[in-house]
């Protein structure tokens, strides 16, 4: 059985550039090697991350993310049962911001600046499908 989850997480620290991309390499290495795909989005202090996979991959990862001291007030915004894949070609993609379109935002959000703890898990997914139709995911 295959599940998508949307979390939202606050980081405790500042992150370097040097941080965020060791981030996502170690991602996209466990994640390729344990069945999950997704997205990963980091503005503001802010992580907001889409993960895809079986059941069990996906509730280990979140699990391991929610103990991880890099993240604070980590808040599971939605948990669904799926059919089908969104993101099946990244291991982990990564929502590039400076392609992102303001009034994108207003769209699915209170105002232009992505704050995912006042959006609908729904509309979240909506967005990144959205910036997935934009170009605008960077995966290597």
């Amino acid at each position: 059985m295959l599940v998508r989850l949307v979390y939202a997480s606050r980081a405790r620290r500042d992150l370097s550039a040097h941080d965020l991309q060791d981030i996502v390499r170690r991602s996209r290495e466990h994640n390729t090697h344990e069945g999950i795909t997704g997205l990963l989005c980091h503005t503001d202090g802010v992580f907001i991350q889409v993960l895809e996979g079986s059941r069990e991959a996906v509730n280990v990862r979140y699990k391991r993310i929610v103990m991880d001291e890099r993240h604070d007030q980590c808040t599971l915004i939605a948990y669904d049962e799926i059919g089908e894949r969104r993101y099946a070609g990244w291991s982990m993609g990564q929502v590039n911001l400076h392609r992102l379109n303001p009034a994108l935002l207003l769209k699915y959000g209170e105002t232009q600046r992505l704050d995912p703890f006042r959006m609908t898990g729904h509309g979240l997914t909506t967005l990144f499908d959205e910036l997935v139709a934009a170009g605008a995911i960077e995966c290597h």
